[in-house]
């Protein structure tokens, strides 16, 4: 069993899964939020590496990815900082990024550092099951999980691919368009996690939109895990001190436990 799949295995309440860019705003910040994540309580973590073109992202992360490189995060950076994160948290790391990066670095050259620095895990938005066998093989012989997406407008013959392919977790995205914080979350979202449901006992993860309190308790109803991305990114942004982030990841929390919080 993956480090990744223990988490829910033992799980007593609906994970809480953060993403944040490595080296936004700075290598200094992101070695600070790292271990105040985990030792917030949070259950597994993204890192996403800086791509020139992440088609799947919003403003906040698109603006963040960009920063991350005009400051000279590589790929090659991402792996240094992840090695020294893996020293100081015990959490499932995972590395979210497109396939251009992967592909220039090598499917198997990547997948073997991964496994070495302590990545258990990737997310490859533009990587549809259909063309992922080839990175998939890597990651089996590594050990490493492979997360597949589905959308609320997949096809019943892309649903039933991910659920047999991804593994770690299934990452549902909640909504039909890029990642950003909403207001609010489609009204078909449950019915949309109920057919995934349907069709596999893989955790089922929800992210993309999600940025209060009270949407997080409202998936948490329906799904095994929250994923909060560009909400982090918007308080690491506002708050040098991360005083906000942790308030905010505590509110998640108290939601995700089906305590009263103030919405």
């Amino acid at each position: 069993m993956s480090r990744i799949s223990s988490i829910f295995t033992k799980a007593t309440r609906t994970a809480l899964i953060p993403y944040i860019t490595v080296g936004y705003p700075s290598i200094e910040t992101t070695f600070k939020v790292v271990p105040l994540l985990a030792s917030s309580g949070c259950d597994i973590l993204e890192l996403g590496i800086p791509f020139s073109d992440p088609l799947a992202d919003g403003t906040t992360i698109q603006q963040a990815s960009y920063q991350a490189l005009i400051q000279g995060v590589t790929p090659r950076l991402c792996f240094e900082v992840a090695q020294e994160l893996r020293r100081q948290v015990e959490i499932p790391l995972v590395f979210m990024t497109y396939y251009n990066p992967v592909l220039r670095f090598g499917l198997e050259k990547f997948c073997s550092k991964c496994a070495e620095v302590g990545i258990d895990g990737l997310i490859i938005p533009d990587l549809p099951p259909e063309e992922g066998e080839e990175l998939e093989q890597s990651t089996r012989r590594h050990e490493i999980d492979l997360i597949y997406l589905l959308t609320p407008a997949s096809t019943e013959e892309r649903i039933t691919l991910v659920v047999n392919r991804s593994s770690g977790f299934i990452y549902l995205v909640s909504l039909t368009g890029v990642t950003g914080a909403r207001d609010t979350l489609p009204k078909e979202l449950e019915s949309f996690v109920t057919k995934v449901r349907e069709r596999t006992q893989k955790p089922l993860c929800v992210g993309f939109g999600i940025s209060a309190p009270k949407q997080a308790r409202r998936i948490a109803k329906v799904a095994d895990g929250v994923i909060v991305g560009s909400r982090v990114i918007q308080l690491i942004e506002d708050d040098a001190s991360l005083k906000k982030v942790s308030s905010f990841i505590k509110r998640l929390k108290d939601a995700l436990s089906e305590k009263e919080v103030d919405m």
